[in-house]
């Protein structure tokens, strides 16, 4: 989620270049090279390169078991572990050689930190990315990933000043934004605290980050959705620029569970409105099973509102 004033990020918010990054993650994969020679660049490339094959082994296996399992096979979560964690040791060792040979490579620092934050070794990772940002402290990258780690364990405003300075560093770069959002928004009554703002105004400052990340990166669905989520945090909630929002999603939405996702979504806005004729059409149309659960719960509370309006003689959008 995302959050922060015109008057916080001055200049760099309406920057034109538009460089989508990665997902829903806080690291973010190291981009210019920092090796101290061509031959540690060559090695370290190699070894980035063994990381992702590796990584997309394991995704394979994943999937695969997944599947298997669905029809009553596969092994269990932790023999799959156990063989993900003997697929990665040998790459962590390769990681860990050479950031002893390299102790000055910020690239291999931020590799490493990278690959020991995907294997849950959050503390690892800290302490590669922290010792990259001394050898390097003009990176992005890195005040974002440690943004992240922050946001997590604290101290939280060391987060929103190292979310704030990836951004100024690159203010084309989509993810720095919904990152920033996202931590403001589960640290928001910390964030009230340190800007000295009230917690309504940190929302909208989580709605001005979300904006610059999707207007970056038009196309990421995960950035439209959490802005349009974002509306139901405001006091009042603001019908129509939330309606706005979420039919925003719906146009971006390339899978069937994210779009009907949003049609209840869509529904239960207009429900919130008065509009009840045309939440509960909206409703109709949504028949994915994922969606069951959300659907029943917001027909409930759609059949009491219709209960209410026709006892008070309250038109309901017919």
């Amino acid at each position: 989620m995302n959050f922060f004033f015109l008057s916080v990020f001055g200049v760099f918010l309406f920057a034109n270049s538009c460089a989508a990054a990665a997902d829903s993650g806080q690291a973010v994969k190291p981009g210019a090279t920092t090796a101290s020679d061509a031959n540690a660049t060559a090695e370290f490339d190699k070894i980035e390169a063994a990381d992702d094959a590796a990584q997309a082994e394991v995704d394979k296996w994943t999937r695969e078991n997944s599947a298997l399992k669905a029809k009553g096979g596969g092994v269990s979560d932790a023999e799959l572990e156990r063989r993900i964690g003997e697929r990665f040791e040998p790459i962590r060792k390769t990681y860990d050689d050479f950031v002893h040979r390299h102790p000055e490579d910020a690239r291999a620092r931020l590799g490493y930190g990278n690959f020991l934050n995907d294997r849950q070794d959050e503390l690892g990772a800290q302490a590669q990315w922290e010792r990259a940002l001394e050898l390097d402290p003009n990176n992005p990258t890195i005040y974002n990933n440690l943004a992240g780690r922050y946001s997590e364990s604290g101290p939280v405003n060391k987060a929103f000043d190292y979310f704030r300075k990836a951004i100024t560093l690159s203010p084309g770069e989509a993810a720095y934004y919904h990152n920033f959002g996202d931590s403001l928004y589960v640290q928001r009554r910390r964030a009230a605290i340190y800007y000295a703002i009230t917690e309504q105004a940190v929302y909208g400052r989580v709605l001005l980050l979300y904006s610059n990340a999707l207007r970056l990166a038009p196309q990421k669905f995960v950035f439209a959705r959490d802005l349009a989520q974002t509306y139901y945090s405001l006091k009042p909630l603001p019908f129509e620029a939330a309606l706005g929002a979420w039919t925003n999603a719906l146009a971006i939405a390339r899978e069937e569970a994210d779009r009907e996702d949003v049609e209840v979504h869509l529904a239960r806005v207009k429900m919130l409105a008065g509009r009840l004729a045309e939440a509960r059409t909206q409703l109709a149309g949504v028949t994915n099973e994922a969606c069951a659960k959300a659907k029943s719960t917001l027909l409930h509370n759609l059949e009491e509102r219709e209960r209410g309006a026709a006892t008070n003689g309250v038109p309901t959008g017919d």
